[in-house]
């Protein structure tokens, strides 16, 4: 059953509650020896890598590594039409959102004649990553997606590993509802690769062999990108680290999390459930209530244990909360509360107290915060607008979640006439020769000639020179 960790009248310092908080064990260093052979493996010999690394660690092999338009076509007119109208209405509403993290280019004037220009550019080719082990996640694919399309990045690829259950014409491919997700969403670059072997064909891009059996050589099956975005397992994590500088990465997703801030105001039942679904995402997925109410403890913990064996994946939710990632929090009041939600710096962050707003606000670290009984975590996962793909492992304190910002990048265009070059060289001249850095100072003076067209230095002040005592 899920543990207890009393921090009543017990000091509440960064690294004491470090220590004290509950975490999954997530070792991504550890990963990367397993790791590094694929994505070389993936490097040297492409596509017919790709296949055998499928074939070995998804119980398929793939004849087409990219996913025919026909197929994508036959996933979205055979999906649910209640599944496809839940996934149409979370497109709207995380584009509604995302729209708004629009980034528009400023100039902004220095000086006369000096000005600095911040223009925002998408990158120009991604490669989304979506999860398919233990669940699939066509959300995903919405969450990933739509803030590129709205980035405007030019090219987009999506990667979710081939499901062996598949038959028909889904046979070697991923799971229906992502390729459903992706066509909804206008994406035909679709592939059939999961784990670190995808993220090293989106570093290295994949060619099939040559005609003379040159491994790497023939026709590209998937050009490289510039960024990987999107949670996966350990692996994928470990690949994200090691190809880390060949391509760019949104971040190390680790396990799921969510902590649940209350008082004895909260329902018991909305705080078990919420707990409970957050655990039925992994058996290392982490659910934590922090409360100061004792009684309230104990009756989640006992809604836990009736609602536990009555849910779908019972083993893998009772793994989940039994395992060290997840606990309850028993905290001296609120403000003992706040102070362990922000060092724990959760993914998902529940509110249920008094006036859960005025809470929320004080609230400096978590991927996203939801606020009183009538925002659960699971709105935010489909269809509250807001993006599913966050921070875990305490990253939230430092790192914010999947946003159309995440593929842009601010370019700054410098551009000074030459009489604003002048009358600030004298400032350059001083700051290089400060860094013994001569030349930086040379490359000033070059551009007015030997002799002295720059000004002299601007006068000291008489204001602030002599006795001022």
């Amino acid at each position: 059953m899920i543990s207890r960790i009393d921090l009543r009248g017990r000091p509440l310092d960064a690294r004491s509650l470090r220590e004290a908080l509950p975490r999954a064990e997530f070792d991504v260093e550890a990963a990367l020896s397993a790791v590094r052979p694929i994505c070389e493996d993936v490097g040297h010999r492409g596509a017919e890598a790709l296949r055998d690394l499928g074939e070995r660690f998804d119980g398929v092999r793939p004849t087409r590594l990219r996913v025919p338009a026909q197929v994508l076509k036959s996933a979205l007119d055979g999906l649910d039409p209640q599944v496809r109208a839940a996934l149409t209405e979370t497109i709207r509403r995380v584009r509604i959102v995302h729209e708004d993290q629009r980034r528009t280019d400023r100039t902004t004037q220095v000086a006369p004649g000096g000005t600095v220009v911040e223009r925002w550019l998408p990158v120009d080719r991604v490669g989304l990553y979506v999860p398919g082990g233990v669940a699939v996640y066509p959300s995903s694919v919405v969450m990933n997606v739509v803030p590129a399309q709205i980035a405007g990045v030019a090219s987009i690829a999506v990667t979710s590993p081939p499901q062996r259950d598949n038959t028909g014409v889904f046979a070697g491919y991923p799971a229906p509802a992502i390729l459903a997700a992706c066509e909804l969403l206008g994406i035909d670059e679709v592939y059939a690769v999961g784990g670190a072997q995808a993220i090293a064909m989106f570093a290295y891009g994949a060619r099939e062999p040559g005609s003379d059996g040159t491994p790497n050589a023939g026709g590209v099956v998937c050009e490289p990108v510039t960024l990987v975005t999107g949670p996966g397992n350990i692996y994928v994590a470990a690949a994200k680290r090691l190809l880390k500088g060949v391509i760019g990465i949104d971040a190390e997703a680790g396990p799921t999390e969510i902590a649940v801030l209350a008082d004895d105001s909260a329902d018991p039942e909305h705080v078990a459930a919420d707990l409970i679904s957050q655990a039925e995402h992994d058996t290392l997925a982490a659910s934590v209530l922090v409360t100061d109410s004792e009684d309230l403890a104990a009756r989640v913990e006992a809604a836990l244990v009736r609602r536990m064996v009555a849910t779908k994946h019972t083993e893998r939710v009772t793994t989940a909360l039994a395992g060290r990632q997840s606990g309850v929090v028993l905290v001296d009041d609120l403000d003992a509360g706040i102070t362990v939600v922000n060092a724990y710096a959760a993914e998902h962050l529940e509110i249920q107290t008094r006036d859960a707003r005025a809470v929320a606000l004080r609230i400096r670290n978590a991927g996203a915060i939801f606020i009183g009984a009538f925002a659960p975590v699971s709105l935010g996962d489909y269809c509250a607008g807001s993006n599913h793909v966050l921070p875990t492992g305490g990253c939230a304190c430092h790192s914010s979640g999947l946003s159309v910002q995440s593929f842009l990048r601010g370019i700054h265009l410098v551009d000074y006439t030459q009489a604003a070059l002048r009358e600030v060289a004298h400032h350059v001249i001083t700051l290089a020769g400060a860094e013994d850095l001569p030349a930086h100072g040379e490359a000033v003076v070059a551009r007015f000639g030997e002799g002295g067209l720059l000004p002299d230095p601007a006068p000291e002040d008489e204001s602030t020179t002599g006795d001022v005592s």
